[in-house]
């Protein structure tokens, strides 16, 4: 609903006539329209928060929202990610979350492309975590008390890995590996 509709709307609502309608009621359509109050459902926008994970080369990008709890990595639920150890490291966000009632009311679909198995499992379970701290139930801000706890748990929860790998040098197999030195 653009800003115009809006106000035409607004202005039906409170007055039939538009002979009738006053600069009063103007200005009471635009402070309800700048605050956000008394508007209809459908002109609120839900809040919504896009954020990243990154591990070496992999890259995971998290969408949070009002849900039901849902949480899908690529289109399926996590709950069916493998191997275990996998799913256990990227569950560790929502584990926090949840003792700390958090996720009921939020889904979590998160993408992931690039690199390998568990590099994407770190890049998933930080772009989780961002995620759930800057959502705050919907509410303006971060979650401070959220942050703190998944800081104090494992900083990589919400601070991207910075090591990456090396790459490789002349006279090797490798980024430290040399060819044999032979004199004879």
């Amino acid at each position: 609903m653009t800003k115009k509709e809006l106000v035409a709307a607004l202005m039906e609502k409170h007055n039939s006539n538009a002979k009738d309608f006053k600069d009063s009621k103007v200005d009471e359509l635009r402070k309800m329209w700048e605050t956000g109050d008394n508007l209809p459902a459908s002109t609120k926008k839900a809040k919504v928060v896009n954020t990243s994970g990154k591990r070496k080369t992999a890259i995971a990008r998290a969408t949070v929202k009002a849900g039901k709890g849902r949480v899908r990595v690529n289109s399926e639920p996590i709950e069916i990610l493998q191997p275990e150890m996998a799913r256990n490291k990227a569950m560790e966000p929502l584990t926090i979350a949840g003792a700390m009632n958090r996720l009921g009311s939020v889904d979590i679909n998160v993408n992931t492309i690039g690199g390998g198995q568990m590099g994407q499992v770190d890049a998933i379970r930080t772009a989780i975590a961002r995620g759930l701290v800057h959502y705050n139930d919907g509410a303006e801000g971060i979650d401070e008390e959220l942050r703190d706890e998944f800081l104090r748990f494992d900083r990589s929860l919400l601070v991207n890995d910075p090591r990456r790998k090396e790459p490789k040098h002349q006279m090797g197999r490798g980024a430290r590996a040399k060819w044999q030195k032979s004199y004879r």
